[in-house]
């Protein structure tokens, strides 16, 4: 026979209350139940555990067992524990990849909510470009994405906002001035800093302009920078510039009507953790405001 973790949890409560009576009691079993368990593991072992019938006291043996037993029942209760908070989504880690616009902007308070929801649901978020978000989730290195995504095969796909495109320049750039009478051809022969979201915009008389540039930058908080420096304008969508930037102007293009999407994809619900479930329903839920 086996020895059974009810086994080591009888004999722990024996020696622990120095009865069969007040194990039974704790235990929520008969005293008949508990001698019974407490003899076959007894025969198990092949020694007494107790000096006397009593119980009230342990042999040297017993007392070894004894704390064995403590320590694994410990472990087993923590282990039980942890499962059941997975399975609740209490517990585990959620990867997240996101582009830096929308873990500025859109994640602050969905995360603060989940997070006090599910204070032991360990939240591993990285910022980066739409490519990279893309690549961590077929590598498996991300649960969630959320950027401008197209279909991949396997996974769940959800339109959460969309955001207008705009000119980015310092504020007293002399676009600025006379924006609302320009268009694209204005832009032409303007130092021009090319970055990812660029191939999203088809418009025929954004092409010349983006195959002028020589800068390509991926980051963001890189191309912002670039722009401070005077190192060119740039295209990005609107989310993209906070409002905090008081040095950069973010000018809405008049003359397209192309706009930047922004999905989620994960894996099918049945391939994720509840806590990444959870996590997935509370971004599918949220109430995201986007200009128009």
């Amino acid at each position: 026979m086996a020895i059974k973790i009810e086994m080591l949890r009888c004999f722990a409560s024996v020696a622990e209350h120095g009865s069969l009576t007040g194990a039974a009691e704790t235990l929520g079993r008969t005293p008949s139940a508990i001698s019974m368990m407490l003899s076959q593991f007894e025969d198990h072992i092949g020694a007494p555990l107790f000096e006397s019938a009593r119980k009230s006291r342990l042999t040297p043996l017993g007392a070894m067992i004894r704390a064995e037993a403590l320590r694994e029942l410990a472990h087993f209760d923590r282990t039980t524990r942890t499962i059941e908070g997975f399975a609740r989504a209490e517990g585990g880690t959620v990867r997240l990849a996101c582009t830096p616009s929308v873990a500025q902007t859109i994640m602050p308070p969905i995360l603060q909510a989940y997070r006090a929801a599910r204070p032991g649901v360990r939240i591993e978020m990285s910022d980066t470009d739409s490519a990279t978000v893309q690549r961590d989730l077929t590598e498996e290195r991300a649960d969630i994405g959320i950027a401008t995504l197209p279909h991949l095969p396997g996974f769940e796909r959800q339109l959460l906002f969309s955001d207008p495109y705009g000119a980015v320049c310092p504020i007293d750039h002399p676009l600025s001035r006379n924006w609302a009478k320009l268009t694209w051809a204005d832009l032409a022969g303007l130092p021009f800093i090319a970055n990812g979201l660029c191939a999203g915009i088809p418009d025929p008389g954004f092409q010349p302009i983006l195959a002028a540039s020589s800068l390509f930058v991926r980051n963001t908080a890189s191309i912002l920078s670039m722009v401070r420096a005077g190192a060119g304008i740039t295209i990005l969508p609107q989310l993209a510039v906070l409002p905090d930037f008081l040095d950069l102007e973010f000018l809405p293009l008049s003359n397209t009507q192309t706009r930047r999407e922004v999905w989620m994809l994960s894996q099918p619900s049945s391939a994720l953790s509840p806590a990444a479930q959870a996590l997935a329903e509370a971004i599918r839920t949220a109430e995201i405001s986007v200009s128009s």
